[in-house]
């Protein structure tokens, strides 16, 4: 609702994106359902660090093997290193169910599969427009499978500022990274969305003065590495 007003006035979308839109909500609303499962099952600290972490190795060995993209051997270097400082940044719990494991994979697929659709989806339609479209498929939808769910209550106590600021930040993440999947390749892209970790584990030890551990510094070091090799690549 932020969002549409912008979107409405720069509204770009061509017949030919409506395909991807449709694909693009369908993988949306199956991310969000097996994200909110897969936290009920396991900690945060063990569906991150996989579901992220996972999903640029996926668009990465998609784009190559099944879309034949050009991606550097320097480019696959750099996410390959992301995607392990990600894991050494978050680190993984050893306690979390075998169902949490599926699960956070079955998140990570939904990320490489958006993220392989919108990078084509795009072609067709601006990154704020094609957006705009695919939530205005998956907002509604969700919102009545949790009310179904849940009960219309669930929705009025989710409700929140704290929330909406969240709903806000979200979109307008994703609509920059719809941005850069105008002008990079889907795998680059794709990692560098998960430096995020490496940004909270700084915050957390210059803002909040937590204690990090020494694997978390070598993963925020590997991280950065990786993102010098695709720069370089």
């Amino acid at each position: 609702m932020v969002f549409a007003p912008v979107a409405a006035l720069t509204w770009d979308v061509d017949a030919a994106a409506w395909p991807y839109i449709a694909a693009s909500a369908a993988l949306e609303l199956t991310y969000f359902a097996l994200l909110a499962a897969a936290y009920q099952r396991a900690d945060l600290t063990f569906v991150y660090p996989i579901a992220r972490g996972a999903a640029p190795v996926l668009v990465l060995v998609i784009s190559v093997v099944a879309l034949g993209a050009a991606v550097s051997a320097g480019e696959a270097a750099g996410v390959l290193a992301i995607t392990i400082g990600v894991l050494l940044v978050r680190g993984i719990g050893a306690r979390s169910a075998n169902d949490g494991l599926l699960l956070a994979l079955g998140v990570a697929a939904c990320i490489a599969a958006y993220t392989l659709v919108d990078n084509e989806g795009i072609e067709h339609a601006a990154a704020l427009s094609y957006f705009e479209a695919v939530l205005l498929i998956v907002a509604p939808l969700y919102a009545v499978a949790v009310a179904f769910a849940r009960g219309p209550e669930a929705l009025r106590a989710a409700t929140t500022p704290r929330s909406i600021a969240a709903g806000v930040a979200m979109f307008a993440a994703y609509a920059l990274a719809l941005a850069a999947l105008e002008t990079a390749e889907a795998a680059p892209v794709a990692a560098l969305r998960e430096t995020s970790v490496v940004m909270a584990t700084a915050a957390a030890a210059l803002i909040a003065h937590e204690r990090v551990p020494r694997g978390r510094l070598a993963g925020a070091v590997i991280v950065v590495l990786g993102i010098a090799a695709i720069a370089l690549g």
